[in-house]
């Protein structure tokens, strides 16, 4: 999903959760989540910190460069990622965001802020949790904060599917060295 000169990290959830299995009798999965309803603003500071940790530990040691690094969520970290994005602009270069929304508090939390970052946001028309009406004005409201937005629709439900892959690499190539 990375071009080959990316260093790719990734961070668990540390919420354990059971997944339904898609087929009827299917076998139970354990997924893994960031946030619960209890304390969510506790699990967000975590996921911050484990992030900028992470961002610090790789640039420190020379495996990421600190002007070029990117995040890319699926899901409920697509949120999470833009939270921490326009809260900590100085430590990214872009967000990508897979099948996932922007936070509830978008329009009213003081701490996100305007930022030289830029965004790719991908949407599936099948999708069954974030379906194309509630997604269809995700752009704009991504613009009033970020440098760019990109915003492409697939043919897929609530996944990440192969026709996904060959975008992503392209925008991560061409945003990497621009600006």
């Amino acid at each position: 999903m990375a071009p080959e000169h990316f260093a790719i990290a990734s961070l668990q959830g540390f919420h354990q959760h059971i997944r339904e299995p898609r087929e009827v009798g299917g076998p139970l999965r354990f997924g893994f989540g960031w946030l619960t309803n209890f304390k969510s603003e506790e699990s967000q500071a975590v996921h911050h910190r484990a992030l900028l940790d992470l961002i610090q530990i790789l640039t420190d040691e020379g495996v990421a460069d600190p002007a070029r690094v990117f995040v890319l969520g699926f899901s409920q970290s697509c949120a999470l990622n833009y939270r921490f994005a326009f809260t900590h602009p100085d430590h990214l270069r872009g967000v990508v965001g897979i099948c996932g929304g922007i936070p509830g508090d978008w329009d009213t939390n003081p701490a996100y802020r305007q930022a030289a970052i830029d965004v790719l946001h991908i949407a599936g028309t099948r999708d069954e949790f974030y379906p194309p009406e509630r997604v269809q004005d995700y752009e704009r409201q991504l613009k009033t904060r970020a440098r760019s937005v990109q915003f492409k629709s697939y043919d897929a439900a609530h996944e990440f599917v192969p026709e996904m892959r060959p975008d992503v690499v392209q925008w991560l190539t061409r945003t990497a060295d621009e600006h």
